[in-house]
């Protein structure tokens, strides 16, 4: 299928199904714990499937949760619920459509054929971090899309970035995340979080309602609105559709930053 090794499928058992936004659900499965030592990088993905028929067409999930085998635990972006049982979840953020109801409507219990962990992931370690491109990473540009989000939210929570608040010492970071509207937008209630721990979280929405104040149009027109204050020190992560991607891809090139600090996680 030209995405990497072939999949070894084994059963996951669906834990949890929640509303993540109008048109996205979370869904979180138990794994093992071989899966679990395969997820190291941010941006890695599963396979999933609901049956071991060889004609059935998998989804390619972005795992949301963040990595839990590296150094992470005691960043500002930790949670108190970091147990054991916890460790061997996956999170999935599935946007709903007409044949995919297998898995937008699994309910806890429901086995599911999932993959090992597959792909690379974003690269943080080998371009961002150290001196590379000659100039130091010190700021962050985040851009998602609709479920593109997913991936995001594994690199902001697993402390890789080494973004901290303003005076902290760490990288100072911006995420764009565009989506029709608020009712669309899954991870509302984490933002708060985020921002404590740093990043700058700038809506935008395409169809907005009358009502509101922020920004809006697309993540390339907003990017292009703010500029990058300086290309030379800056990163980007991406993850969303291809129109969205080349858009600020484009920007961020011209701009200065360096063509292999614009990372993408497939």
């Amino acid at each position: 299928m030209g995405w990497g090794p072939d999949p070894i499928w084994g059963d996951v058992t669906v834990l949890t199904n929640e509303v993540a936004s109008k048109s996205c659900v979370s869904v979180s499965i138990k794994v093992n714990s071989e899966t679990v030592e395969g997820y190291t990088v941010p941006g890695q993905y599963c396979q999933v499937k609901f049956s071991t028929s060889e004609d059935e067409k998998p989804l390619f999930l972005a795992v949301a949760s963040p990595p839990s085998l590296n150094d992470s635990k005691d960043t500002d972006t930790d949670t108190d619920t970091d147990t054991d049982d916890e460790e061997d979840e996956f999170e999935f953020l599935i946007k709903k459509t007409d044949n995919n109801s297998w898995i937008t409507e699994a309910k806890p219990g429901t086995v599911l054929q999932c993959s090992q962990v597959m792909g690379g992931g974003f690269p943080i370690k080998e371009h961002f971090d150290g001196f590379a491109y000659d100039f130091p990473t010190q700021n962050i540009l985040m851009f998602a899309a609709g479920s593109g989000i997913a991936p995001i939210r594994s690199a902001i929570e697993s402390g890789m970035l080494n973004i901290s608040p303003p005076g902290k010492g760490g990288r100072t970071a911006r995420l764009y995340y565009g989506v029709r509207s608020m009712e669309d937008m899954p991870y509302k209630d984490l933002f708060g979080r985020w921002e404590m721990a740093g990043v700058e979280v700038v809506p935008v929405l395409s169809d907005p309602s009358d009502e509101y104040q922020g920004r809006s149009g697309y993540v390339q027109n907003a990017l292009e609105e703010d500029g990058v204050s300086i290309p030379r020190n800056s990163g980007a992560l991406m993850c969303g559709m291809k129109g969205m991607a080349e858009g600020v891809k484009d920007i961020l090139s011209q701009a200065g930053v360096f063509e292999g600090r614009i990372l993408t996680n497939f």
